[in-house]
């Protein structure tokens, strides 16, 4: 026999409407919780939130006292899609309200160039709070990663006193532990040679078209952070159909994103056609394309620029999409003939970018690392 709570349950998932079958009534918190749901999932039938701001402010208000920050996201990515909400991002109390996350973000670069005056400076404290968090959560483990890689490809067993790397040298030498000085005798010493300014060049470039938002978020903040390690220099390159180097706004991350106009077409050979002229040491240089494939400008060109950025000695990584939403959508003819090239072709988490890049300075075979960890796209 159904229990009350089963009733209930099934009368929430129902709706409001007096047809719902169970001829249970609801009261209190869950007739709000009701017509929270009702706002967003009867829309069609109930009028929806309406075109009032202080309506969607509540709404927004609501859905966080009643339900967890995971739901609440699905919620407003819902109600954005189902109602059209994308007013509710242009008003200041709106963006006050709104539970960030990457998504958001993303939808606030689309929209950077219509959001009023009154509520740019709000829209910057949102983003800036959501680039925060990613940053506080990706930097660690993005410079241990790159930095690690990095001082391995410079060792060498001859260092002078400053370059010693202590660690490393005890841990050779503890067969040599004299019990009677209570020391260790360093019979071989491990450092790390004299270091250029910069050991190794990145260049991250970026579609900027719709479908790649959550990926462009993802590369400014890891863009950012890889500007901060002295021992890599880093650009950022995007585009769409034109190309905009925004390596300057790297030491701002918001800043950065806030240059991004998302929505625009795809020129990729454009777009490599520039990385090849700023890439000056072809060796020592990762390029890191960001695209779906999707070219919208000369298909032959792309392939053409590709060819000579390998046959040169770059290492091109092609990631499909950086993000947790899984295999992404993208050209299959474009893919295959770049993977024919020797160029990894694949969608990378957040995750494991940190190691992707000390796996590509370090100039591992990339395919194996994407295969090992399960990054390879499945035909």
């Amino acid at each position: 026999m159904t229990n009350e709570k089963d009733i209930r349950k099934w009368r929430l998932i129902l709706g409001s409407d007096a047809n719902d079958g169970t001829g249970y009534g609801l009261n209190g918190t869950d007739l709000q919780i009701s017509n929270t749901l009702d706002a967003l999932y009867d829309s069609d039938r109930k009028g929806g939130l309406g075109a009032s701001s202080p309506n969607v402010s509540r709404w927004l208000g609501d859905i966080r006292s009643f339900f967890p920050n995971t739901v609440v996201q699905v919620m407003q990515k819902d109600a954005l899609t189902r109602l059209n909400l994308t007013q509710m991002l242009l008003e200041k109390e709106m963006l006050q309200n709104v539970e960030a996350d990457v998504h958001l973000v993303a939808t606030l670069m689309t929209l950077s160039h219509v959001i009023p005056d009154k509520t740019k400076d709000t829209a910057r404290q949102v983003v800036r709070k959501v680039v925060d968090e990613l940053m506080r959560k990706l930097m660690q483990p993005t410079q241990q990663a790159i930095t690690g890689s990095l001082n391995k490809s410079t060792r060498n067993r001859r260092p002078r006193h400053n370059e010693i790397n202590w660690h490393a040298t005890i841990l050779k030498n503890l067969k040599h532990y004299q019990p009677a000085y209570k020391t260790i005798i360093p019979e071989t010493r491990i450092g790390y040679g004299r270091k250029r300014s910069s050991l190794k060049d990145v260049v991250l470039c970026l579609d900027q078209s719709g479908s790649m938002g959550t990926s462009v978020v993802y590369s400014g903040i890891f863009g950012s952070v890889m500007a901060s390690i002295p021992a890599i220099k880093t650009k950022m390159v995007v585009f769409d159909t034109a190309v905009a180097d925004l390596t300057e706004e790297l030491t701002d991350p918001v800043e950065l994103l806030f240059g991004v106009q998302l929505g625009g077409g795809t020129d990729i050979h454009a777009a490599l056609t520039y990385c090849q002229q700023i890439i000056t040491r072809p060796t020592d240089t990762v390029l890191v394309l960001i695209t779906d494939l999707y070219e919208g400008g000369s298909v032959e060109g792309m392939r053409k620029r590709a060819t000579e950025l390998a046959a040169a000695g770059v290492q091109l990584v092609v990631l499909l999409a950086l993000n947790d939403e899984g295999a992404p959508a993208y050209d299959h003819g474009n893919a295959q003939f770049l993977s024919n090239l020797g160029i990894p072709v694949f969608a990378c988490t957040p995750d494991k970018f940190p190691d992707l890049m000390a796996a590509a300075l370090g100039k591992q075979d990339i395919g194996m690392w994407a295969a090992k960890e399960d990054m390879v796209l499945k035909k």
